[in-house]
């Protein structure tokens, strides 16, 4: 399945505004929230998530279509990042301590903010360079 890339950094941009509120706030509803949608994208798709269906909704309708598509599998596994440090995000602002709860957001903040301003997506090249590392055969 292949996606609009400009779709990912529309959703990395409000993941950015969703993630730097949680740390004005440190309301770990709102990052239970984001939670939410980063576990859409990683189960479901990108193009599922709520953001993703914002932007097909609202954004790309008034765009041209996009001069590339892109492999849904990197984006998706960045969702699964993004939801992992995220729960580790609550666990911190939950049990464990405030500084858990903003390292993991700041990390995660970080994150979309690289994908949102200059379409570099991390959790993307993270995952392009395991598969370079796995045998051909246990490639996902």
């Amino acid at each position: 399945m292949k996606v609009d890339p400009r779709g990912q950094r529309f959703a990395a941009a409000i993941t950015t505004v969703v993630l730097a509120a949680v740390l004005v706030s440190a309301s770990p509803w709102l990052l239970a929230l984001q939670a939410v949608v980063f576990a859409v994208g990683a189960g479901a798709g990108v193009r599922h998530s709520p953001y993703g269906l914002l932007y097909a909704r609202f954004v790309r309708p008034r765009l041209a279509p996009p001069g590339e598509l892109e492999d849904a599998a990197p984006p998706r596994f960045a969702q699964a990042v993004g939801l992992a440090f995220s729960l580790v995000g609550l666990a911190g602002y939950l049990f464990v301590g405030a500084w858990l709860g903003i390292a993991a957001t700041a990390a995660a903040l970080l994150a979309a903010f690289l994908n949102a301003a200059f379409g570099f997506c991390l959790g993307c090249e993270v995952y392009l360079g395991v598969r370079r590392l796995l045998p051909a055969g246990r490639a996902a």
